[in-house]
């Protein structure tokens, strides 16, 4: 028998309000919304939004920074796409569309209001959210994220055990990754050892 969070998948999934009910221009292309949720799952990645692979496989981080999120997080691919162990849940559940420059454009404005803080409601059982990106960072911590994306990260100590604020893992990055090496000495070796915790309290 569904659950409440089965049946609230399932609107999400069915959802149009970006097209029918936009906050500005509506989405140009049909949207397609992709989140992966149980109520088992004790880790949870806010990420920004669906790029355009995702669009076209309807499954998050099939891509290059998809490989190098799992290998921060220490995971295989399987316990990566478990969602027993992990769920996926993004800022904006659908691509938003891109640029004149060819960049994602940010998330959808109306998703978050809309169905965020139900759809949390309904997995009580998460104990860590990833939160990959200044948008999941200001809409999860609030007040307590800090002026910059690099403050937000280098705070991280401060916002365990329940989140843990992360770059975009996206090639974009290198730079910011070369500029801050205690984020590989510091972040990662605490972010696998709570992945590992977590995922053998799961499923």
């Amino acid at each position: 028998m569904p659950t409440r969070l089965d049946k609230l998948a399932a609107e999400i999934r069915a959802c149009r309000i970006c097209v029918e009910h936009p906050q500005g221009k509506p989405l140009p292309h049909e949207p397609r919304p992709v989140l992966r949720v149980s109520r088992m799952a004790r880790i949870c990645l806010a990420g920004q939004a669906p790029g355009t692979k995702v669009h076209a496989s309807g499954m998050p981080f099939t891509d290059a920074s998809g490989d190098r999120l799992r290998d921060w997080m220490g995971v295989t691919s399987e316990e990566f796409y478990d969602t027993s162990k992990i769920a996926i849940v993004p800022m904006g559940f659908c691509f938003p569309g891109q640029d004149a420059k060819g960049g994602d454009l940010p998330p959808r404005r109306e998703c978050a209001p809309h169905w965020r803080a139900r759809l949390f409601a309904e997995m009580p059982q998460v104990e860590l959210t990833l939160l990959i990106g200044q948008y999941a960072q200001g809409w999860h911590l609030g007040e307590a994220a800090k002026g910059s994306l690099t403050e937000t990260v280098a705070a991280w100590r401060g916002y365990l055990p329940r989140a843990i604020p992360l770059p975009h893992p996206s090639w974009r990055n290198n730079g910011w990754i070369r500029k801050n090496p205690w984020f590989e000495t510091e972040v990662l070796p605490m972010l696998r050892m709570e992945i590992r915790r977590l995922i053998g309290k799961s499923g």
